[in-house]
């Protein structure tokens, strides 16, 4: 695999700049729209969904300090958070069992349970991918992976435990 250096580094222009910026606020916003919408069909809110969402992408349970480092919200509204996802059966509190003082916050439902709300999502990114070429894609896999590094070190920035 390349690496930085091997690569090199080009300038990037002010206007190509702003198109890239700009279609990446105008995915930022059609994705907000729809995980919104996903969150409605399930019956939660987008914040308690999100969370949700923390938890499952953890591949473990988390404690609600953890939750909210990593979403951005109080320990106050994470409390909350978990006992209206706990309400709805999408996740519980178990004790930690390497420190029984800790309090951890598991998923609960089927992984798998709502995958219908996404399938049209995913056929819509084959769709789009398939017009590209393998070696394209990894160009495009590797300028998402890139971007979303960038992303996760401006949201994670000053924070403990993320």
């Amino acid at each position: 695999m390349s690496t930085e250096t091997e690569r090199g580094t080009y300038p990037v222009p002010p206007d190509e700049l702003q198109r890239f910026g700009s279609m990446g606020r105008e995915m930022s916003g059609l994705t907000v729209l729809a995980h919104s919408r996903i969150a409605d069909q399930m019956g939660v809110s987008p914040t308690d969904y999100k969370c949700l969402d923390i938890v499952m992408r953890g591949g473990k349970p988390l404690t609600a300090g953890q939750i909210a480092t990593m979403s951005g919200l109080s320990t106050g509204a994470v409390t909350g958070v978990i006992d209206r996802l706990e309400k709805r059966g999408f996740a519980r509190r178990v004790r930690d069992p390497h420190d029984r003082r800790k309090v951890l916050v598991e998923v609960t439902m089927d992984d798998h349970k709502y995958d219908h709300m996404f399938a049209h999502l995913a056929d819509g990114m084959a769709d789009v991918l398939s017009r590209y070429s393998p070696e394209e894609r990894a160009v495009i896999e590797r300028y998402q992976r890139d971007i979303i590094s960038e992303f996760r070190k401006e949201a994670f920035t000053g924070l403990e435990g993320a």
